[in-house]
């Protein structure tokens, strides 16, 4: 502790060094980056223009396009500024900033997506209460409570870690500040944060979890039941997209965050980091705009008056 210095910046070490890699990447993560901000931008506005939208489904829709776009604008740009520049110097404090809103956007994704499970429970399991269930101040008390347990947990992580020392090197073996690359700079003791951070890291991933894993396994008993008829696969309809975009989200979570630090890979964990930080904020407005008939008959609208309306397209 003698030898310790002040951290006042970090060193980002990136993807790879390899010079002429970082032409081509560069191009890859802006387009990326380009359809995950069209994509999540471009859903909120359809579901705000379309009143046949305006339905507590869509609601936690439109606020998962917000958050996927938050979380992906907090970690994309910083790396494609690395690639085109090669600056991978990030501040302290610009170091805990993007911690804290990558990992508090994160949280409140993994909790709309509770929500949302919750939500596709009451339309198929108690379609006739649906209206009375899922009313207008519920929806808005499940998506506040979503974005303040989200940053409540960052302001968490991002206070502890920041509190420790760093005494043994400035240089992130990542591409940006995630929290288990930051963590294994610190010569406070490990053992004690890892546990902290596994413990609460699993209470957050395992609770919401369970949730959504009841709430699907009342919706298939319900689904069972039913004679084969429209409500059949209209029902099934409904949550594939929902479970596709869970399985993705939670999978990378699980493998990412929820394992000792002795099995962690560097470049295993970039690479699922790209996915799970980059990647899926892109996905997720694809999956439910191309499984969506209702999305794609709202876009087919919205792009039929644009065209009879000449000024239409120039006030989006």
């Amino acid at each position: 502790m003698e030898n310790s210095t002040v951290v006042t910046e970090f060193i980002l070490l990136g993807l790879t060094n390899a010079p002429k890699l970082q032409g081509p990447l560069f191009v890859v993560f802006t387009l990326i980056y380009l359809i995950s901000v069209c994509g999540n931008l471009g859903m909120i506005v359809l579901i705000l223009l379309d009143y046949r939208l305006h339905t507590p489904m869509y609601f936690f829709l439109c606020n998962l396009s917000l958050v996927d776009f938050g979380y992906s604008s907090a970690v994309t740009p910083k790396v494609m500024a690395g690639f085109l520049t090669g600056d991978k110097v990030i501040s302290y404090n610009a170091c805990a900033a993007q911690m804290f809103f990558f990992v508090g956007f994160a949280t409140v994704e993994s909790y709309l997506l509770t929500s949302m499970a919750y939500d596709r429970y009451a339309a198929v399991c108690k379609p006739l209460h649906y209206t009375t269930t899922m009313t207008t101040i519920v929806c808005v008390r499940l998506a506040v409570g979503s974005y303040v347990c989200g940053f409540l947990n960052a302001s968490f992580h991002v206070g502890y870690i920041f509190s420790l020392s760093f005494c043994r090197s400035h240089m992130v073996p990542h591409f940006f500040c995630d929290v288990p690359a930051v963590l294994a700079l610190s010569c406070s003791d490990e053992h004690i944060s890892e546990m902290i951070l596994v413990y609460i890291s699993s209470f957050n991933v395992f609770f919401a979890l369970l949730v959504i894993l009841i709430s699907y396994l009342f919706i298939f008993v319900t689904i069972m039941k039913m004679h084969l008829g429209k409500g059949h696969p209209k029902a099934l309809s409904t949550c594939a997209s929902h479970l596709t975009a869970v399985f993705i989200f939670y999978g990378t979570v699980i493998f990412m965050y929820l394992q000792p630090s002795s099995s962690h890979s560097m470049d295993t964990d970039k690479l699922a980091s790209t996915f799970y930080a980059i990647v899926i904020p892109m996905l997720n407005p694809l999956v439910y705009s191309l499984r969506n008939k209702e999305v794609k008959s709202a876009f087919k609208k919205v792009i039929e008056e644009s065209k009879l309306s000449p000024g239409f397209g120039f006030y989006l």
